[in-house]
């Protein structure tokens, strides 16, 4: 979603996102899986810690940062919001939390979770963003993030938190993750010969 999001605003906008990026803000804020003193879907969910944070980028960027901003406040506002539990979307002003609790493993979290995949390959593939991960580009160890923070604890845990039907999208992104850093790490060992 997050993707998809900072995509849209970017064209409207009449400006460029890196796709690398904007897909590691959309991820970001399951960054308190790591964090043990951290409650999931806590503080790092909240938009008001992302304004907070965004604050100086807008100040500097201007409208450029709001693609960046829309791919991080997605995942709260949207993902978690509809799937899987409830957020503090309004932490430090409260701690009340926020959502539908859609369970992650219901027919309808899976069919909006794959049309949001089919969405998101269609777009990258149209706009040919999905070329951008096999360039040699160094802003693409970026990907490293969703990739080992993410993406590889999922597949690690046991048992599986992700329904069946949703690890075929996840293997793809993982797949594309880590191809970008192998094909970014081969380049500059090249690079050195």
């Amino acid at each position: 979603m997050g993707y998809i999001l900072g995509k849209a605003s970017a064209k409207l906008l009449k400006t460029n996102i890196n796709v690398p990026t904007a897909l590691v803000l959309s991820v970001i804020p399951d960054i308190d899986i790591l964090i043990p003193v951290l409650a999931h879907r806590g503080p790092t969910h909240s938009i008001i810690m992302a304004l907070i944070i965004f604050i100086p980028i807008f100040a500097i960027y201007r409208q450029k940062a709001a693609p960046y901003f829309l791919a991080l406040v997605s995942h709260s506002l949207i993902g978690d919001y509809i799937a899987g539990g409830r957020t503090q979307l309004f932490w430090p002003a409260t701690p009340q939390h926020y959502g539908i609790e859609l369970p992650i493993q219901s027919p309808t979290n899976i069919t909006l979770e794959w049309a949001l995949f089919l969405m998101s390959t269609i777009i990258m593939l149209k706009s040919k963003d999905l070329f951008a991960f096999f360039q040699k580009k160094n802003s693409n160890l970026i990907l490293s993030v969703p990739t080992f923070t993410v993406l590889l604890p999922t597949f690690l845990s046991f048992p599986l938190n992700v329904p069946d039907w949703l690890i075929p999208p996840h293997l793809v992104y993982l797949t594309m993750f880590l191809a970008s850093i192998v094909t970014l790490a081969l380049g500059n060992l090249q690079s050195k010969r």
